[in-house]
């Protein structure tokens, strides 16, 4: 069970996405513009998602161009990095956005816009595809930013907010990163 739910998680995630957008106006009704821009970044991480790793696409392009062919991510480190990982990333923010400061939304916001920034930069500098650049650029971007402006509207953007969002976001990164590299290289376990 644990190995058809590490293999298929995002058909059930993309299918979460499509209905959290189809009842989000019945769910977000009352909220603060600030919190609804945080609360659509999870539907729409789930529809990149799909693209990103239907297939297995993004683990394949990962392990054949940064591993040369060995294997950096396995199917439980992408589950692990998509569903605990970045689902928990995104509620947690909108939990703290709600209860502590609309600010640790930025969180979420930073964690779309830095992986859309991730995926859209190696597309331009090689001219090729790459697993989940296009709702990366067409998706992430325009609401990862929408998102920072809602915040920052709502009195949410202070310097440390925008830093915590940032040193988040990019912390992910890099750990999922330092990951594949050390897996790469024998030195990981997972």
């Amino acid at each position: 069970m644990v190995k058809r739910l590490t293999d298929n998680w995002v058909y059930g995630g993309f299918l979460a996405g499509v209905l959290l957008l189809i009842v989000s106006p019945l769910i977000v009704k009352g909220w603060p513009r600030a919190l609804v821009a945080v609360f659509l970044l999870l539907p729409a991480y789930m529809v990149h998602q799909y693209e990103e790793h239907d297939g297995d696409r993004f683990r394949r392009f990962v392990n054949e161009k940064m591993g040369e062919g060995r294997v950096g991510l396995s199917p439980m480190a992408v589950f692990v990095i998509n569903v605990p990982g970045v689902w928990g990333a995104i509620a947690a923010a909108l939990y703290l956005a709600a209860a502590v400061d609309a600010g640790l939304g930025l969180i979420a916001s930073y964690l779309v816009v830095v992986n859309g920034v991730v995926h859209a930069a190696p597309a331009v500098a090689t001219r090729s595809y790459n697993p989940g650049v296009v709702t990366a650029v067409v998706i992430f971007l325009p609401l990862g930013i929408y998102s920072v402006l809602e915040i920052q509207a709502a009195g949410g953007g202070t310097a440390l907010n925008h830093a915590i969002g940032l040193a988040v976001a990019v912390g992910i990164h890099v750990a999922i990163v330092a990951h594949a590299t050390r897996r790469k290289a024998g030195i990981a376990l997972a």
